[in-house]
């Protein structure tokens, strides 16, 4: 069991280390043919060069990112969408709530602008009707709803 152990250890180990080392190198020999290889070339080579190292695309040939930065780029990338979500929601809801004052104002605003006789409740609950400047006045107010609301 400790042998199976030690072997996966060690094969985990090299897998881990073999993407940092892996580069491609380009050189021309000396009868000037084109080489190229995973070793680095000869001392006596002309024009060598790195063509590639197995890096992560987009990281600017840094060595790779480890297990824990990668942890904490997903969890960033949890707390960023989570927020996203939270936003959009606040969004759907504030949007709701205009429609729903919106459609009330049009509502009220029909009814006054329909002729009828409206009746209002004052403050000790007796019926009162409107009259046509208190009519007008809450005109006026229904629009100024309905223009801060129904866009």
């Amino acid at each position: 069991m400790k042998t199976v152990c030690t072997i996966a250890l060690c094969l985990a180990a090299s897998l881990q280390l073999s993407p940092a080392s892996a580069q491609v190198y380009q050189w021309k020999d000396a009868s000037g043919r084109t080489i190229i290889s995973d070793s680095p070339p000869p001392s006596a080579a002309k024009g060598s060069r790195t063509v590639a190292t197995d890096m992560q695309p987009g990281s600017g040939g840094s060595a790779p990112k480890s297990y824990v930065e990668k942890d904490m780029d997903f969890k960033k990338r949890q707390q960023e969408a989570q927020k996203k979500s939270e936003n959009d929601a606040k969004e759907q809801a504030a949007a709701a709530d205009r429609k729903n004052s919106c459609d009330r104002a049009r509502s009220q605003l029909a009814s006054l602008e329909s002729g009828e006789r409206l009746m209002m409740r004052d403050e000790s609950g007796e019926r009162r009707y409107l009259d046509d400047a208190q009519r007008q006045q809450e005109i006026e107010n229904a629009r100024r709803v309905m223009a801060a609301s129904c866009k």
